[in-house]
């Protein structure tokens, strides 16, 4: 076995980015704990129960889902209940039906103009989101103000969300299920708002506004009327800004997106 050594800047920040893409980039005290050092208290013997007539049915049993996270029912009650975004925001403040939540620093629910025409639907918050509480506001959302100016709209003319409003670990694909928890709220969240152009940010956004399993690639640009729970809009999906930033050449796409927005804003009279 080979003798420990000190690691070197470059094996460091390896093991950082390790860390990172785990989900692990946050400290949550102030010294280390060394875990392997805390005894773990011996097992004391139980005497067994007599058993019960049905016991043997019962353990064999399904496990309901609503018993192993949250209720997708209770999130639509929930969310129809809201009468307005500050009563939406102090629900979902206040709902620990999707486990993204006890991961997060905080909710990330909007930013810009809720009496906004136009509204943008991203995927997830990032890591700056999550420290932050809004969306958009890492070097994602900076390219986003650009291209937003590039067409004449700033973060005053437009409603910012996200699909699921609390960051995934390691900034992940929030899951089916998580999806499916969070859904119910954004769609509360639209019928507030009720924009009259929608253009959604990136793959998982496009596919929930959407509802399809089409790629995003395939899609992008591409105006439909959509339904988001009970409001019909007009909506388009374009390339995340993310995506962009690893991907300099698709930003091409993305102004054809834009100018394709800017000539819906027209014939609207939004411009």
């Amino acid at each position: 076995m080979s003798q420990d050594r000190s690691l070197d800047n470059a094996e460091l920040l390896a093991v950082l980015d390790w860390y990172q893409s785990a989900g692990v980039d946050l400290a949550v005290g102030e010294a280390p704990v060394d875990r392997f050092a805390q005894i773990a208290p011996a097992p004391q013997a139980i005497a067994p129960r007599p058993a019960q007539p049905n016991q043997t049915a019962a353990a064999a049993a399904p496990v309901p889902a609503a018993a192993l996270g949250g209720d997708p029912s209770e999130a639509r009650q929930l969310a129809a209940s809201a009468q307005s975004l500050e009563q939406l925001r102090g629900i979902l403040d206040g709902y620990n039906g999707c486990g993204l939540k006890l991961r997060a620093t905080q909710l990330v629910f909007a930013d810009g103009n809720p009496e906004a025409k136009i509204m943008l639907i991203g995927e997830a918050p990032g890591a700056e989101e999550d420290r932050q509480g809004k969306p958009f506001v890492g070097r994602s959302g900076q390219l986003l103000d650009r291209m937003l100016a590039a067409i004449g709209l700033d973060r005053t003319k437009v409603y910012i969300v996200n699909t699921v409003p609390w960051r995934p670990p390691g900034n992940r694909t929030p899951t089916p299920e998580e999806m499916e928890l969070c859904l119910p709220f954004l769609n509360r969240q639209v019928e507030l708002v009720a924009p009259s152009l929608v253009m959604t940010l990136g793959g998982p956004a496009m596919q929930t506004v959407f509802k399809t399993t089409n790629g995003i690639i395939k899609m992008r640009g591409k105006w439909q009327r959509v339904a988001i729970g009970g409001h019909e809009v007009d909506a388009v999906p374009t390339l995340h800004p993310a995506y962009l930033l690893r991907n300099p050449a698709a930003k091409q796409q993305a102004w054809r997106d834009l100018l394709g927005l800017k000539v819906k804003m027209a014939e609207l009279g939004l411009g």
